[in-house]
């Protein structure tokens, strides 16, 4: 089990890790060894809450697949376990982060001095901006 939070956690078995090969620098071991890592979260078929659910796909944006596949590439290191580190925390980066509810916004309106000091300011503006005109503008 990965824990997510203090209550939250996913099962290791959920994650599917897919090694290749990586392009870019690196001679040799580049094209011999399957060091990067393509991690893939089925959040579909995931026992995550349905909030939360919603809050990832917003989130992983073009990182989720139309199928509801969360897929997490990392080429960065040379070797796969390092690739496979980096690649489960940013799955869990994610996780924690639409974990968190956002809190609700409430309804609130302006006082009335802010209402007053707003109305002064545009008038002292307009004021500035009439004296700009000539007499041969109008």
């Amino acid at each position: 089990m990965i824990p997510i939070t203090q209550t939250l956690s996913i099962d290791e078995r959920e994650l599917e890790e897919r090694f290749v090969r990586a392009s870019g620098p690196g001679g040799q071991n580049v094209n011999k060894v399957a060091t990067a890592v393509e991690l893939r979260f089925d959040v579909r078929a995931s026992a995550l809450p349905q909030s939360m659910k919603d809050r990832l796909a917003a989130l992983a944006g073009s990182r989720m697949t139309a199928d509801g596949v969360l897929l997490i590439d990392s080429r960065e290191h040379r070797t796969q376990k390092q690739n496979r580190e980096e690649a489960r925390a940013r799955l869990l980066v994610l996780l924690r982060a639409a974990a968190v509810k956002p809190k609700r916004r409430k309804a609130t309106r302006p006082k009335p001095a802010a209402r007053e000091k707003r109305l002064v300011a545009k008038k002292k503006r307009g004021e500035v901006k009439a004296l700009r005109k000539g007499a041969d503008d109008e």
